[in-house]
C-alpha cells in the first residue's frame, strides 16, 4: 500500500479510507458524549442570555455579558494551551468543566431567587470565561487521541453540535416561559458535570500518546520551559503557516461585524417583530441547519477543504440577511438553517485542516492561538453592538453583516495559501493490543 508522510512525521496511508477502522471505541464515545452533553447545556445559554439578561438589561447588557465571557477568554486561551500541552488537555478540560459547574450553578440560584444583580452576571461571566480558556484549547488536541481519522470525528461532533442547538434553544426558550431562566442555568451546571465524569473516565494507552500522557506532563514540567518560551514557540508555529493566520485575521473582522452582533440585534430584531418564541424556533433551525452541514462533512472530503469551506460561508450571508429584511418567519428559519448548514461544513473543514497540518507537540498551543484571534472579533463587536444602535438602526447593521460576509470569503478566495491548501493524510494510530482499558 503506498505511503505518504504525515505532519507529524509518521507514515500513513495516502488514502485514508484505504483502512477502515472503528470510529466509536470506547474513549470517543466517552468523548463524544462529554462533548455532546455540555453542548446542548451550551446551546440553550444564548437564548438564555439574550431573553433572560435582555429582559432585565436590555441590548446594552446582553452584549456586555457575552463580551466579557468572550473577552475573558481571549485574555487567557493562550496561556490554555500552553497548560494543556504541560499537563495534558483532559486535566485542564476536567477542572474547567468543574468551574462552570460553580459558576452556572450560582447563576441558577440567582434567578431562582429574583432578580440577578449585573455585577453578578459579569463576574460568572469572566469566570466562566476564563474556564473555558482552559478548556477549549484541548479540545482540537484531544480528537487526534481519541479518534483514528479526524475528519470523521470532526463531522461527528459538529453534527451533535448541530442537534445541540436545534433541541437547546427550543428547551431553553420553552423553559423560560414555563419556570425561569435559573432552570436552564441548573441544567448548563448538570451538562458540566456529567461530561467531566465522562473525561475522568477516558484512559490513554501510555506507549500510543507519550506527549500527552500525565508522567510525560510532569517531565515537560520538570525541564524548567519557561512559560514565555512555550507561547514563542506556539507562534511560531501558528506564525509560519500563512493559511493560518490569513483565516485568523478574516475571522476578527467577522466577529466584529457578523458574529459579534448577531446574538444581541438579531435577538432584539425578531423578538420585537415576531416574539421570543420566534428567536428560539430561529436559533433552534440553524441547529437543524448544522446537522445537515455536518452530515456532508462526513460524506465529502474536498482535495482543497479550505476553498469548499469558503464556498459554504457564502451562504451564511442568508442569515444576518433574512433579518434584516424583516423576513417572515418560514424565511427566518430557512434563512436561519442555511446559515447553520454553511458554518458547519466551514467549521469542519477548518478544524482537520488545523489537526492534520499542526505537530501534535504543538497542536494545543496553535489551537490557543487560533481560537483567541478568531474569537477576539466576536468579543469587540458583542460589546459594541449596544453602542452602535445609536449611530444606525439594528437592521442596517446587519444589512453590514450581510456585506462583510461576502467580502470575508471573496478575501479567503484571494489568498492562494487558503485557496490551495491540500487535504493531509491523518496519522492512523493502531489498535491498542490487549483489552480496552479500565477507568
Amino acid at each position: 500500500m503506498t505511503t505518504t508522510q504525515t505532519p507529524h512525521g509518521r507514515p500513513a496511508p495516502a488514502d485514508p479510507q484505504a483502512v477502515q477502522l472503528p470510529l466509536w471505541d470506547r474513549r470517543f464515545t466517552l468523548y463524544f458524549t462529554a462533548r455532546a452533553v455540555s453542548l446542548l447545556g451550551d446551546a440553550m445559554m444564548p437564548v438564555a442570555v439574550a431573553l433572560a439578561v435582555g429582559a432585565l438589561y436590555g441590548i446594552s447588557g446582553v452584549g456586555l455579558v457575552l463580551g466579557v465571557w468572550t473577552g475573558t477568554f481571549v485574555l487567557l486561551a493562550l496561556f490554555g494551551g500552553v497548560f494543556a500541552d504541560r499537563f495534558g488537555a483532559r486535566r485542564m478540560m476536567i477542572g474547567a468543566d468543574l468551574v462552570r459547574v460553580l459558576t452556572q450553578g450560582v447563576l441558577a440560584a440567582a434567578f431562582f431567587t429574583g432578580k440577578p444583580p449585573f455585577w453578578l452576571l459579569v463576574t460568572m461571566a469572566a469566570l466562566a470565561g476564563a474556564a473555558v480558556a482552559m478548556f477549549l484549547p484541548g479540545v482540537n488536541g484531544m480528537v487526534p487521541l481519541v479518534a483514528r481519522e479526524p475528519q470523521r470525528a470532526n463531522a461527528t461532533l459538529k453534527v451533535a453540535d448541530a442537534l445541540a442547538h436545534l433541541l437547546g434553544p427550543a428547551l431553553a426558550g420553552l423553559l423560560i416561559t414555563l419556570t425561569s431562566a435559573g432552570t436552564v442555568y441548573a441544567i448548563d451546571a448538570g451538562t458540566f458535570l456529567l461530561s467531566a465524569l465522562c473525561l475522568a473516565l477516558i484512559r490513554f494507552d501510555p506507549a500510543a500518546t507519550p506527549s500527552h500522557t500525565p508522567a510525560a506532563a510532569d517531565s515537560r514540567t520538570r525541564t524548567g520551559r519557561s512559560l514565555r518560551r512555550e507561547l514563542h514557540q506556539g507562534w511560531r508555529e501558528f506564525r509560519a503557516r500563512t493559511w493560518m493566520w490569513a483565516v485568523i485575521l478574516i475571522w476578527m473582522g467577522y466577529g466584529v461585524l457578523v458574529f459579534g452582533p448577531l446574538v444581541p440585534l438579531g435577538s432584539a430584531l425578531v423578538g420585537v417583530r415576531l416574539g421570543p418564541d420566534a428567536y428560539g424556533l430561529a436559533v433552534s433551525f440553524l441547529g437543524a441547519g448544522t446537522v445537515l452541514g455536518g452530515l456532508l462533512a462526513l460524506r465529502l472530503r474536498p482535495v482543497r477543504p479550505l476553498a469548499a469551506g469558503t464556498v459554504a460561508m457564502a451562504l451564511y450571508t442568508a442569515l444576518p440577511l433574512c433579518i434584516a429584511l424583516g423576513a417572515g418567519l418560514p424565511v427566518l428559519l430557512a434563512g436561519h438553517a442555511l446559515g447553520g448548514a454553511a458554518i458547519a461544513f466551514w467549521s469542519v473543514m477548518w478544524a482537520t485542516s488545523v489537526q492534520t497540518h499542526t505537530p501534535s507537540a504543538v497542536l494545543n498551543r496553535v489551537t490557543a492561538y487560533e481560537q483567541a484571534g478568531s474569537v477576539s472579533g466576536i468579543a469587540l463587536g458583542q460589546m459594541l453592538a449596544g453602542p452602535a444602535t445609536a449611530l444606525a438602526s439594528p437592521d442596517r447593521l446587519l444589512w453590514v453583516s450581510a456585506g462583510a460576509c461576502l467580502l470575508g470569503c471573496a478575501t479567503l478566495f484571494a489568498i492562494p495559501a487558503i485557496r490551495t491548501l491540500h487535504r493531509a493524510v491523518a496519522t492512523v494510530h493502531p489498535p491498542v493490543a490487549g483489552p480496552p482499558p479500565r477507568a
